[in-house]
């Protein structure tokens, strides 16, 4: 593994920790933020790792017969198979309260993310397509402006992170639907971005559009649904 991702990774975990903690003075939804944060480390961890031995099938590289190419996260890690990966080792992890832990972690999650495509600038992969906007960056070597998409999308996942967690701590929200919007709003962040990403690193769209139903189905189901219900029941 190379030390820029590890770089990167670091940048994640702070920022995901610190949302906890910010969160934790607030009343976040789970009862213990540290059983929250180690639920969440050791997901991420486990999503990486399944992510990288999916890219290894795709790739047509038997895992077994290569046990020490899993390490080499820089040679891909499959977007999809890191993504369910982790949400599945959460659920399990979680499965006694499933839906507080995923509300509990939800805003640090989109705050990982933020910090980890923030993590561009350790890693020098923040510039997408050309552009000749104000703001546009050069690539060391190069003389072709472009955007940089890294940071976009971590701006727009921190302002989602931080508006999520505002909303939970002074709202407080039905169960469900913290983690149904971070859902919708980590996969909508990525559709936003996804244009000006350069044409060899592209993400699975159909994956994030996905996510974003997903995501919004479940808000309409956890914010609506579930609540009409409860009224029926109680009236």
């Amino acid at each position: 593994m190379e030390f820029t991702l590890l770089g990167a990774a670091a940048i994640a975990g702070g920022t995901a920790y610190g949302m906890l903690w910010w969160e934790a003075k607030r009343g976040n939804a789970a009862r213990c933020a540290g059983n929250l944060w180690e639920t969440a480390m050791v997901s991420a961890v486990a999503g990486i790792f399944i992510g990288r031995i999916v890219m290894m099938l795709v790739d047509g590289v038997n895992p077994l017969a290569h046990p020490l190419d899993i390490m080499l996260v820089r040679s891909g890690v499959s977007t999809v198979g890191a993504s369910l990966g982790a949400a599945v080792v959460f659920l399990w992890l979680a499965r006694k309260e499933p839906i507080a832990m995923a509300d509990g972690i939800s805003a640090a999650a989109l705050a990982g993310l933020a910090g980890w495509s923030a993590g561009c600038l350790v890693r020098g992969t923040c510039l997408g397509t050309a552009s000749d906007l104000p703001w546009a960056l050069t690539q060391e070597g190069s003389t072709v402006t472009r955007h940089p998409v890294g940071i976009y999308a971590a701006l727009l996942l921190a302002v989602a992170a931080i508006a999520l967690a505002w909303w939970k701590a002074y709202r407080r929200p039905p169960a469900g639907t913290p983690a149904s919007l971070a859902i919708a709003a980590a996969a909508a962040v990525r559709l936003a971005t996804e244009p000006f990403q350069p044409s060899l690193s592209g993400g699975p769209v159909w994956f994030y559009a996905a996510a974003l139903m997903v995501g919004l189905l479940a808000v309409a189901w956890f914010g609506v649904v579930t609540p009409r219900r409860a009224r029926r029941r109680d009236g």
